[in-house]
Protein backbone atom coordinates (compact mmCIF):
# COMPACT_ATOMS: atom_id res chain seq x y z
CA UNK A 1 0.00 0.00 0.00
CA UNK A 2 1.25 3.20 -0.93
CA UNK A 3 2.41 5.64 1.94
CA UNK A 4 1.16 8.92 2.96
CA UNK A 5 3.34 10.86 1.69
CA UNK A 6 3.65 8.82 -1.42
CA UNK A 7 4.04 10.09 -5.00
CA UNK A 8 0.17 11.13 -6.07
CA UNK A 9 -0.02 9.90 -10.25
CA UNK A 10 -2.91 9.41 -12.10
CA UNK A 11 -2.83 6.83 -15.55
CA UNK A 12 -5.88 7.52 -18.04
CA UNK A 13 -6.18 4.00 -20.33
CA UNK A 14 -4.14 2.09 -17.33
CA UNK A 15 -5.92 -0.94 -17.85
CA UNK A 16 -5.06 -1.48 -21.07
CA UNK A 17 -2.05 -3.02 -22.65
CA UNK A 18 0.57 -0.56 -21.83
CA UNK A 19 -1.30 1.59 -19.43
CA UNK A 20 -1.30 -1.46 -17.07
CA UNK A 21 2.15 -2.51 -17.39
CA UNK A 22 3.16 0.91 -16.65
CA UNK A 23 0.65 1.04 -13.53
CA UNK A 24 2.45 -2.08 -11.99
CA UNK A 25 5.69 -0.47 -12.03
CA UNK A 26 4.57 2.98 -10.66
CA UNK A 27 2.62 1.19 -7.85
CA UNK A 28 6.07 -1.57 -7.04
CA UNK A 29 8.15 2.11 -7.06
CA UNK A 30 5.56 3.05 -4.37
CA UNK A 31 3.12 5.51 -6.02
CA UNK A 32 -0.17 6.44 -4.75
CA UNK A 33 -1.89 5.68 -8.42
CA UNK A 34 -5.00 6.59 -9.69
CA UNK A 35 -6.73 4.54 -13.19
CA UNK A 36 -8.97 6.27 -14.81
CA UNK A 37 -10.16 3.76 -18.09
CA UNK A 38 -13.40 3.29 -19.32
CA UNK A 39 -13.00 -0.57 -20.08
CA UNK A 40 -14.19 0.12 -23.44
CA UNK A 41 -10.79 -1.94 -24.38
CA UNK A 42 -9.33 -2.04 -21.25
CA UNK A 43 -9.04 -4.99 -18.61
CA UNK A 44 -10.11 -4.56 -14.99
CA UNK A 45 -7.89 -8.06 -14.30
CA UNK A 46 -5.15 -6.08 -15.96
CA UNK A 47 -5.18 -4.47 -13.00
CA UNK A 48 -5.97 -7.01 -10.12
CA UNK A 49 -2.64 -7.14 -8.64
CA UNK A 50 -2.19 -3.24 -8.69
CA UNK A 51 -5.55 -2.54 -7.29
CA UNK A 52 -4.66 -5.49 -4.69
CA UNK A 53 -1.75 -3.21 -3.61
CA UNK A 54 -3.84 -0.07 -3.30
CA UNK A 55 -4.13 1.84 -6.17
CA UNK A 56 -7.52 3.01 -7.61
CA UNK A 57 -9.61 2.35 -10.42
CA UNK A 58 -11.84 4.76 -11.46
CA UNK A 59 -14.27 4.03 -14.57
CA UNK A 60 -14.85 7.03 -16.85
CA UNK A 61 -14.42 8.19 -20.17
CA UNK A 62 -11.90 10.87 -21.00
CA UNK A 63 -14.95 12.51 -23.20
CA UNK A 64 -16.79 13.46 -20.21
CA UNK A 65 -15.71 16.21 -18.28
CA UNK A 66 -17.15 16.24 -15.05
CA UNK A 67 -16.28 12.30 -14.46
CA UNK A 68 -12.94 13.01 -15.54
CA UNK A 69 -12.71 16.18 -13.40
CA UNK A 70 -13.89 14.46 -10.50
CA UNK A 71 -11.32 11.59 -10.72
CA UNK A 72 -8.72 14.51 -10.85
CA UNK A 73 -10.30 16.33 -8.11
CA UNK A 74 -10.13 13.52 -5.94
CA UNK A 75 -6.39 11.72 -7.08
CA UNK A 76 -4.51 15.75 -6.48
CA UNK A 77 -2.15 13.84 -9.08
CA UNK A 78 1.41 15.45 -9.57
CA UNK A 79 1.97 13.72 -12.58
CA UNK A 80 -0.14 12.84 -14.93
CA UNK A 81 0.50 9.52 -17.74
CA UNK A 82 -2.48 10.07 -20.60
CA UNK A 83 -2.60 6.57 -22.60
CA UNK A 84 -6.09 6.41 -22.98
CA UNK A 85 -6.88 6.70 -26.73
CA UNK A 86 -8.66 5.30 -30.01
CA UNK A 87 -6.16 2.92 -31.46
CA UNK A 88 -8.30 1.20 -33.94
CA UNK A 89 -6.72 2.59 -37.79
CA UNK A 90 -9.43 1.32 -39.39
CA UNK A 91 -12.19 2.52 -37.57
CA UNK A 92 -10.63 5.51 -37.56
CA UNK A 93 -10.82 6.44 -41.48
CA UNK A 94 -14.67 4.37 -40.83
CA UNK A 95 -15.24 6.74 -38.51
CA UNK A 96 -13.02 10.10 -37.90
CA UNK A 97 -15.35 11.71 -36.18
CA UNK A 98 -15.32 9.01 -33.52
CA UNK A 99 -11.51 9.01 -33.42
CA UNK A 100 -11.00 12.74 -32.88
CA UNK A 101 -13.94 12.62 -30.03
CA UNK A 102 -11.42 10.83 -28.50
CA UNK A 103 -8.16 11.53 -29.43
CA UNK A 104 -8.85 15.38 -29.67
CA UNK A 105 -11.13 16.52 -27.66
CA UNK A 106 -10.30 13.60 -24.93
CA UNK A 107 -6.53 15.04 -25.03
CA UNK A 108 -7.70 18.19 -24.60
CA UNK A 109 -10.22 17.22 -21.71
CA UNK A 110 -7.27 15.81 -19.80
CA UNK A 111 -5.19 18.15 -20.28
CA UNK A 112 -7.41 20.97 -19.26
CA UNK A 113 -8.03 18.70 -15.75
CA UNK A 114 -4.28 18.00 -15.24
CA UNK A 115 -4.00 22.33 -15.32
CA UNK A 116 -7.09 23.05 -13.13
CA UNK A 117 -5.60 20.35 -10.46
CA UNK A 118 -2.19 21.53 -10.20
CA UNK A 119 -0.19 18.63 -12.06
CA UNK A 120 3.31 19.07 -12.47
CA UNK A 121 3.75 17.05 -15.27
CA UNK A 122 2.05 15.27 -18.13
CA UNK A 123 3.36 12.19 -20.30
CA UNK A 124 1.18 12.08 -23.51
CA UNK A 125 1.27 8.90 -25.28
CA UNK A 126 1.55 8.73 -29.38
CA UNK A 127 2.39 6.72 -32.46
CA UNK A 128 5.51 6.92 -34.62
CA UNK A 129 4.44 5.36 -37.85
CA UNK A 130 1.45 6.34 -37.93
CA UNK A 131 2.26 10.06 -37.80
CA UNK A 132 5.53 10.32 -39.85
CA UNK A 133 3.72 8.04 -42.83
CA UNK A 134 6.14 7.43 -45.99
CA UNK A 135 9.17 8.52 -44.78
CA UNK A 136 12.00 10.10 -46.20
CA UNK A 137 14.36 9.06 -43.98
CA UNK A 138 14.92 5.61 -42.01
CA UNK A 139 15.05 5.80 -38.81
CA UNK A 140 13.10 8.48 -38.94
CA UNK A 141 13.78 11.50 -36.75
CA UNK A 142 11.38 13.82 -34.64
CA UNK A 143 11.94 16.67 -36.97
CA UNK A 144 10.69 14.75 -40.16
CA UNK A 145 7.71 15.72 -42.21
CA UNK A 146 4.74 14.61 -40.19
CA UNK A 147 2.34 12.81 -43.11
CA UNK A 148 -0.24 10.67 -41.72
CA UNK A 149 -2.33 8.41 -43.53
CA UNK A 150 -5.20 7.93 -41.63
CA UNK A 151 -7.41 9.86 -39.27
CA UNK A 152 -6.02 8.10 -36.23
CA UNK A 153 -2.12 9.79 -36.66
CA UNK A 154 -4.24 12.77 -37.72
CA UNK A 155 -5.89 12.52 -34.38
CA UNK A 156 -2.76 11.97 -32.61
CA UNK A 157 -1.28 14.55 -33.71
CA UNK A 158 -3.54 16.94 -32.91
CA UNK A 159 -3.22 15.65 -29.26
CA UNK A 160 0.72 16.65 -29.27
CA UNK A 161 -0.25 19.73 -30.66
CA UNK A 162 -2.73 20.25 -28.42
CA UNK A 163 0.07 19.26 -25.69
CA UNK A 164 2.48 21.85 -27.08
CA UNK A 165 0.22 24.90 -26.57
CA UNK A 166 -0.75 24.11 -23.04
CA UNK A 167 2.77 24.39 -22.19
CA UNK A 168 3.15 27.51 -24.07
CA UNK A 169 0.08 29.05 -22.60
CA UNK A 170 0.00 27.77 -19.14
CA UNK A 171 2.95 26.54 -18.58
CA UNK A 172 1.74 22.96 -18.34
CA UNK A 173 4.89 20.83 -18.35
CA UNK A 174 4.31 18.32 -20.88
CA UNK A 175 6.26 15.92 -23.30
CA UNK A 176 4.76 13.30 -25.83
CA UNK A 177 6.51 9.81 -26.35
CA UNK A 178 5.93 8.64 -30.22
CA UNK A 179 5.86 4.59 -29.74
CA UNK A 180 7.41 2.74 -32.67
CA UNK A 181 5.37 -0.81 -32.69
CA UNK A 182 5.15 -2.08 -28.93
CA UNK A 183 4.80 -5.78 -28.02
CA UNK A 184 4.63 -7.78 -24.88
CA UNK A 185 2.39 -9.17 -22.18
CA UNK A 186 -1.23 -8.26 -22.23
CA UNK A 187 -1.20 -7.36 -25.53
CA UNK A 188 -4.39 -9.07 -26.76
CA UNK A 189 -4.08 -11.41 -29.39
CA UNK A 190 -7.88 -10.90 -31.13
CA UNK A 191 -9.22 -7.73 -32.51
CA UNK A 192 -7.19 -4.77 -33.46
CA UNK A 193 -4.04 -6.13 -32.02
CA UNK A 194 -0.27 -5.95 -33.31
CA UNK A 195 1.69 -8.34 -35.50
CA UNK A 196 3.18 -10.07 -32.78
CA UNK A 197 -0.03 -10.86 -30.60
CA UNK A 198 -1.59 -12.76 -33.49
CA UNK A 199 1.34 -14.50 -34.60
CA UNK A 200 2.26 -15.71 -30.54
CA UNK A 201 -1.32 -16.98 -31.02
CA UNK A 202 -0.82 -18.82 -34.30
CA UNK A 203 2.22 -20.57 -33.39
CA UNK A 204 0.80 -21.92 -29.87
CA UNK A 205 -2.23 -23.09 -31.95
CA UNK A 206 -0.84 -24.79 -35.12
CA UNK A 207 -2.18 -22.49 -37.60
CA UNK A 208 -0.07 -20.88 -40.21
CA UNK A 209 0.26 -17.12 -39.95
CA UNK A 210 -1.25 -14.79 -42.72
CA UNK A 211 1.52 -11.99 -44.74
CA UNK A 212 0.07 -9.21 -46.17
CA UNK A 213 1.93 -8.51 -49.35
CA UNK A 214 6.25 -9.79 -49.75
CA UNK A 215 6.47 -9.65 -45.94
CA UNK A 216 9.30 -7.59 -47.09
CA UNK A 217 7.85 -4.41 -44.57
CA UNK A 218 9.54 -3.52 -42.15
CA UNK A 219 8.49 -2.43 -38.24
CA UNK A 220 10.45 -1.21 -35.57
CA UNK A 221 9.64 -3.50 -32.83
CA UNK A 222 10.28 -2.52 -29.31
CA UNK A 223 9.15 -4.43 -25.74
CA UNK A 224 6.68 -2.84 -23.69
CA UNK A 225 8.97 -3.32 -20.42
CA UNK A 226 11.49 -1.12 -22.21
CA UNK A 227 8.34 1.77 -23.13
CA UNK A 228 7.67 1.71 -19.62
CA UNK A 229 11.43 2.22 -18.41
CA UNK A 230 10.98 5.41 -21.32
CA UNK A 231 7.77 6.75 -19.41
CA UNK A 232 9.06 6.70 -16.30
CA UNK A 233 12.32 8.51 -17.24
CA UNK A 234 10.08 11.15 -19.19
CA UNK A 235 8.29 12.06 -16.21
CA UNK A 236 10.91 12.82 -14.25
CA UNK A 237 14.00 14.42 -17.32
CA UNK A 238 13.31 17.87 -18.29
CA UNK A 239 12.34 17.06 -22.44
CA UNK A 240 9.67 18.65 -24.10
CA UNK A 241 7.84 18.14 -27.43
CA UNK A 242 7.95 14.88 -29.54
CA UNK A 243 10.87 12.02 -28.42
CA UNK A 244 11.19 8.65 -30.37
CA UNK A 245 10.46 5.90 -28.35
CA UNK A 246 12.05 2.33 -30.25
CA UNK A 247 14.87 0.24 -30.79
CA UNK A 248 15.92 2.05 -34.14
CA UNK A 249 16.16 -1.71 -35.84
CA UNK A 250 13.97 -2.55 -38.66
CA UNK A 251 12.93 -6.00 -38.40
CA UNK A 252 10.42 -7.61 -42.09
CA UNK A 253 7.67 -9.70 -41.28
CA UNK A 254 9.43 -12.36 -42.88
CA UNK A 255 12.21 -11.92 -40.70
CA UNK A 256 9.48 -11.84 -37.53
CA UNK A 257 7.67 -14.91 -38.44
CA UNK A 258 10.93 -17.03 -38.12
CA UNK A 259 11.89 -15.61 -35.14
CA UNK A 260 8.19 -15.84 -33.75
CA UNK A 261 8.51 -19.72 -35.10
CA UNK A 262 11.61 -20.10 -33.46
CA UNK A 263 10.79 -18.92 -29.79
CA UNK A 264 7.51 -20.89 -30.16
CA UNK A 265 9.87 -24.03 -30.59
CA UNK A 266 11.63 -23.03 -27.55
CA UNK A 267 7.99 -22.86 -25.37
CA UNK A 268 6.93 -26.03 -26.93
CA UNK A 269 4.29 -24.45 -29.44
CA UNK A 270 2.83 -26.48 -32.00
CA UNK A 271 4.40 -24.31 -34.46
CA UNK A 272 3.29 -24.11 -38.16
CA UNK A 273 4.14 -25.15 -41.59
CA UNK A 274 5.17 -22.04 -42.91
CA UNK A 275 3.18 -18.53 -43.52
CA UNK A 276 0.29 -17.62 -46.18
CA UNK A 277 0.47 -14.85 -48.32
CA UNK A 278 -2.38 -12.62 -49.10
CA UNK A 279 -3.13 -9.30 -51.37
CA UNK A 280 -1.09 -6.27 -49.58
CA UNK A 281 -3.25 -4.30 -47.51
CA UNK A 282 -4.33 -0.40 -49.06
CA UNK A 283 -2.23 2.33 -47.84
CA UNK A 284 0.38 -0.25 -45.86
CA UNK A 285 3.92 1.84 -45.63
CA UNK A 286 6.85 0.14 -46.58
CA UNK A 287 9.18 1.23 -43.98
CA UNK A 288 8.58 2.13 -40.77
CA UNK A 289 11.63 2.56 -37.94
CA UNK A 290 12.28 5.45 -35.38
CA UNK A 291 15.56 7.10 -34.80
CA UNK A 292 15.98 7.04 -31.08
CA UNK A 293 18.88 9.08 -30.69
CA UNK A 294 16.61 11.94 -28.68
CA UNK A 295 15.41 9.53 -26.36
CA UNK A 296 19.54 8.14 -25.41
CA UNK A 297 20.18 12.08 -25.07
CA UNK A 298 17.30 13.71 -23.46
CA UNK A 299 15.96 10.67 -21.65
CA UNK A 300 18.70 8.64 -21.19
CA UNK A 301 17.03 5.33 -22.33
CA UNK A 302 17.67 2.87 -24.52
CA UNK A 303 15.62 -0.34 -25.17
CA UNK A 304 17.26 -3.21 -23.93
CA UNK A 305 15.42 -6.27 -24.52
CA UNK A 306 16.40 -8.58 -27.60
CA UNK A 307 13.39 -9.31 -29.77
CA UNK A 308 14.07 -13.48 -28.95
CA UNK A 309 13.57 -12.65 -25.27
CA UNK A 310 10.85 -10.36 -25.84
CA UNK A 311 8.93 -12.92 -28.31
CA UNK A 312 9.52 -15.70 -25.83
CA UNK A 313 8.09 -13.63 -22.73
CA UNK A 314 5.49 -12.44 -24.94
CA UNK A 315 4.52 -16.31 -26.07
CA UNK A 316 4.52 -17.67 -22.41
CA UNK A 317 1.90 -15.00 -21.45
CA UNK A 318 0.25 -15.67 -24.86
CA UNK A 319 0.23 -19.60 -23.66
CA UNK A 320 -1.14 -18.70 -20.44
CA UNK A 321 -4.09 -16.51 -21.81
CA UNK A 322 -4.66 -19.70 -24.21
CA UNK A 323 -5.22 -22.18 -21.43
CA UNK A 324 -7.88 -19.51 -19.29
CA UNK A 325 -9.77 -19.42 -22.45
CA UNK A 326 -10.13 -22.99 -22.91
CA UNK A 327 -10.75 -23.64 -19.08
CA UNK A 328 -13.42 -21.12 -19.14
CA UNK A 329 -15.47 -21.92 -22.87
Amino acid sequence: MPTVDARRTLVTGGAGFIGSNLVDALVAAGDAVTVVDDLSTGRAENLAAAVGAGAQLVRADIRDRDALDAAFAAAAPERVFHLAAQIDVRRSVADPAHDAAINVLGTVNVLEAAHRHGARRVVNTSTGGAIYGVADVVPTPEGAPERPMAAYGTSKLCGEQYCGWFSRLHGLSTVTLRLANVYGPRQDPLGEAGVIALFCDRVLGGEDPTIYGDGRQTRDFVFVGDVVRAQLAAAERPADGAVNVGTGIETSVLELADAVAAAGREVGARGWTGPAFAAPRAGEIERSCLDVRRAADELGFQARTALVDGLTETLRWVQELRRTRIATA
